[in-house]
């Protein structure tokens, strides 16, 4: 039997709702959207419109999603969407070919299972731009390595992982035979709400599919180049056997950063040891003299290319947030402490870069 808990709300959500104390308000979450309707789960009424007030005061970002907790007036066949409750997740990118327009790409998740796979489809840079992206939208991330049943060696993409997402979790899987299934079973249970992001054919929707134990996802043939096409078409927030949801989203060709710069902080967890050293506290890494991670650089210790990855996220934001919609800046310095408190206490940092 499906229940509010069961379907992730809990206090934070709760007590929003009970500070509004309206009468007959009672909360719903957004499981699919349509062009103007919404489908919900958790109230009598399948379905839901915005009223007219929302319609014409949310921007495109605060526009109820898959994976949304709203306050409704619940009825036999439409419920009328009232407000939408503050989000405790929000992963966002940056529209394609812009600099100012996000995009939600999921919420309220709290951990995604960043997809890579051992053929052609790995990508170190890429990898350290989901990770942040995740860190960024206050989620946990877990790496999935997947297809390991190829015939490949797999140590060479550990080590890249680990240079890319340090201290992260990692799961060997194969949707093919199952490995690691297990694996990402242990991160889901009752009221959790999960995510699967990567691109175009690393083998997200046969995963979902090993996790649901029936054929729920489309999977879409690779072409002869190992491209994967875009076998999701929208997103929807479906309930697991083992309790717990699961976040279904498209593959992602790009990932633009958008948020603030934490999640790089946290993704690039060894730059930041060596930055404490730097001789100033506001050093860029750039040319200035008594830059500990240019010294890195130059001794081997801090590969060139993961500086310059740090370095073109950070820009990449930074151009993001002169242009951004206000509403989008509403992190706070709290949140990363506690974050790089934690990453601290589990990243795998060489003693060495604490010298």
């Amino acid at each position: 039997m499906t229940t509010l808990a069961s379907l992730g709300f809990d206090d934070f959500f709760a007590s929003q709702l009970e500070r509004l104390g309206i009468p007959g308000w009672l909360p719903a979450r957004v499981v699919a959207e349509g062009q103007s309707s919404f489908h919900l789960a958790g109230a009598r009424a399948p379905l839901g419109d915005l009223t007219g007030k929302l319609l014409g005061s949310l921007s495109k970002v605060e526009r109820p999603v898959v994976g949304d907790w709203v306050a409704v007036i619940d009825g036999p066949d439409r419920a009328s969407i009232q407000h939408v409750l503050e989000r405790r997740t929000t992963l966002l990118r940056r529209a394609a070919g812009t600099l100012d327009e996000a995009q939600v790409i999921a919420v309220n998740v709290d951990v995604f299972f960043v997809v890579t796979a051992v053929n052609r489809e790995f990508n170190e840079r890429r990898l350290e731009r989901f990770a942040t992206a995740v860190w960024n939208s206050g989620a946990e991330p877990v790496i999935v390595l997947n297809k390991v049943d190829l015939d490949a060696d797999l140590a060479p993409l550990l080590e890249a992982i680990d240079r890319a997402a340090s201290g992260v979790p990692v799961v060997r899987a194969s949707a093919a035979s199952g490995e690691g299934i297990e694996a990402l079973r242990t991160y889901i249970g009752p009221g959790k709400t999960v995510a699967f992001i990567g691109s175009s054919g690393v083998g997200k929707s046969s995963l979902m599919n090993r996790l649901l134990g029936r054929e729920a996802q489309a999977v879409g043939a690779l072409r002869n180049d190992e491209r994967g096409r875009h076998t999701t078409s929208g997103r929807q927030l479906i309930e697991l056997p083992s309790g717990g949801v699961l976040v279904d989203t498209p593959g992602l060709r790009e990932l633009g950063l958008v948020d603030d710069i934490g999640g790089v902080e946290t993704s690039f967890a060894d730059v930041a040891a060596f930055a404490e050293t730097c001789r100033f506290r506001d050093c860029v890494h750039e040319s200035e003299p008594g830059c500990a991670v240019l010294a890195a650089v130059a001794s081997g210790k801090l590969p060139a290319e993961r500086l310059a990855s740090y370095r073109k996220l950070l820009k990449e934001i930074a151009a993001a947030e002169r242009k951004r919609d206000p509403i989008l800046a509403g992190r706070t310095k709290a949140r990363w402490k506690e974050i790089h408190k934690a990453m601290r206490a589990r990243t795998k940092v060489d003693p060495k870069l604490k010298r």
